[in-house]
């Protein structure tokens, strides 16, 4: 499956009608933005079934404020709608395939299972 691009305006119908999405919050003149770009996309033809989509953070600057993007580039795994992973950085191309191979490993259940445990306990 091709890269797509995140815009507002499609950012959250992707999350939701996805099991797995893995976003690269990233911008044109960022040196190792452009570097990992490459891995990215090759990394993304080895798992059809997963989303694999960018973010523009200059083009999308109120979307990327929203989770807190300090550096770029930062990974973002999203499974069943929950933030599974998250890093700033460029990832060698092993290292970038290894979190794709966790993240799919997630035991959701156990997942879904902890936030409705700290939803339902008082603060």
């Amino acid at each position: 499956m091709a890269t797509i691009e995140l815009t507002n305006e499609n950012f959250s119908a992707t999350i939701e009608n996805n099991d797995v999405v893995i976003v690269d919050f990233w911008a044109p003149w960022c040196g190792p933005c452009r570097m990992f770009a490459p891995t990215f996309e090759a990394v993304s033809e080895q798992y059809p079934h997963v989303v694999f989509a960018k973010l523009n953070t200059e083009d999308q600057q109120e979307l990327a404020a929203s989770f807190n993007i300090r550096s770029i580039p930062t990974l973002m795994v999203f499974r069943e709608k929950v933030i599974i992973f998250t890093q700033a950085g460029m990832l060698p191309k092993a290292g970038f395939e290894q979190v794709v191979q966790k993240s799919l490993e997630v035991d959701m259940v156990k997942v879904h299972a902890e936030i409705a445990s700290q939803v339902t306990q008082p603060a």
